[in-house]
C-alpha cells in the first residue's frame, strides 16, 4: 500500500492548499468592497476640480498654464506605471505591463525615449528588467492609498514637463469596470487639452471672485486635478487587484476541489485493486491446499 499512502499524502497537501486559497478568497472579497467604496468616493472630488478648472480657464483665456502647453521640441515621454505590490491576482499585472511595453515600442518607433515612475513593486521590477529609466518609485502602499506618498514620485515628471524636458506624460493602470472585468488602459495625463477639462460640461459659466488672483487659483487647481487623477488611478487599480485576486483564488479553490476528487478516485481504485489481489492470493492458496 505504498502507492495508497503516497496518494493520501497528496490529498492532504491539496486540502491544505484549498484551505489557504479559500481564506485568501474571503479576505480579498472583504477588501474588494472597501476598495470599491474608496474608489467611488474619490470620483466626485476629481470631477468637481475638473469642472471648476474648466470654468476658470474659459473665464481667463489670456493665461495658459504650463500643463496645457505642448512641448514639441522634447524627445522624452514620461510614463506613470501603476501595478500591485503583491501577486496572486491572475493576469492583471501582465495585461497592464503588456500595454506599457506596447507604448514603449510606439515611442521608440517615433525616435523618443521614456522616463518612468513606478507605483507598485511588480511594475518596478518589470521596468528594471527591461532596462527602462526609472526616475522615481513608490512601493508598499498597503490596502489604502495615501496621496502624500504619491505626490513626491509623480512630481518628478510634472516638474520635468513644466521645464520642457518631457513632451507628454502617460498614466498606465488597470481600470475597474466590474467584479469580473478589469481593463488595462493608457491615459494621456499631460498636456491637458480644453476638451479634457470641458468633458461633460453643461455649457454654463460661473463668475468667480478670485483670492488671491486667477493665475494662482488656476495653478493650484490644475495641480490638484493631476494629483486627483493619479490617486483615482491607484484607487481603481487597488479595487481591480482585490477583484482579480478574489476571482483567481475562487478558481484555485475550485480546481483544488477537482484535484481532490480525482485523487480520491485514484486512491479508491488502487485500494480496491490491492484488496482484489489479496483475495485472489488467498483463494489460490486455498485451492492449492
Amino acid at each position: 500500500m505504498a502507492a495508497g499512502k503516497e496518494i493520501r499524502g497528496k490529498i492532504k497537501s491539496v486540502e491544505n492548499t484549498k484551505k489557504i486559497t479559500k481564506a485568501m478568497e474571503m479576505v480579498a472579497a472583504s477588501k474588494m468592497r472597501k476598495a470599491q467604496d474608496r474608489m467611488r468616493m474619490a470620483r466626485p472630488y476629481s470631477e468637481k476640480v475638473r469642472q471648476i478648472a474648466a470654468n476658470l480657464s474659459r473665464a481667463n483665456p489670456e493665461y495658459q498654464h504650463p500643463f496645457m502647453v505642448t512641448n514639441d521640441k522634447a524627445q522624452v515621454a514620461g510614463m506613470i506605471v501603476v501595478t500591485t505590490d503583491k501577486g496572486l491576482c491572475g493576469g492583471m499585472n501582465t495585461n497592464v505591463l503588456r500595454v506599457v511595453t506596447g507604448q514603449l515600442k510606439d515611442l521608440q518607433a517615433k525616435g523618443q525615449s521614456a522616463e518612468a515612475v513606478a507605483i507598485g513593486n511588480k511594475g518596478l521590477g518589470f521596468l528594471n528588467r527591461i532596462g527602462a529609466k526609472v526616475v522615481s518609485h513608490v512601493t508598499g502602499l498597503g490596502d489604502t492609498p495615501h496621496l502624500d506618498k504619491l505626490i513626491g514620485p509623480v512630481k518628478v515628471l510634472l516638474d520635468a514637463y513644466t521645464e520642457g524636458r518631457v513632451n507628454a506624460v502617460y498614466l498606465c493602470y488597470t481600470r475597474f469596470i466590474n467584479t469580473m472585468k478589469q481593463e488595462a488602459v493608457v491615459q494621456q495625463l499631460l498636456p491637458l487639452t480644453t476638451q479634457d477639462l470641458e468633458q461633460g460640461e453643461a455649457g454654463h459659466d460661473w463668475d468667480y471672485i478670485y483670492e488671491p488672483d486667477a493665475q494662482t487659483v488656476i495653478d493650484e487647481l490644475l495641480l490638484r486635478y493631476i494629483e486627483s487623477q493619479v490617486y483615482q488611478a491607484v484607487a481603481e487599480n487597488m479595487a481591480s487587484e482585490q477583484s482579480a485576486r478574489m476571482v483567481a483564488m475562487k478558481a484555485a479553490t475550485d480546481n483544488a476541489g477537482n484535484v481532490i476528487n480525482e485523487l480520491k478516485l485514484v486512491y479508491n481504485k488502487t485500494r480496491q485493486a490491492g484488496i482484489t489481489k489479496e483475495l485472489s492470493e488467498i483463494v489460490a492458496g486455498a485451492a492449492a491446499v
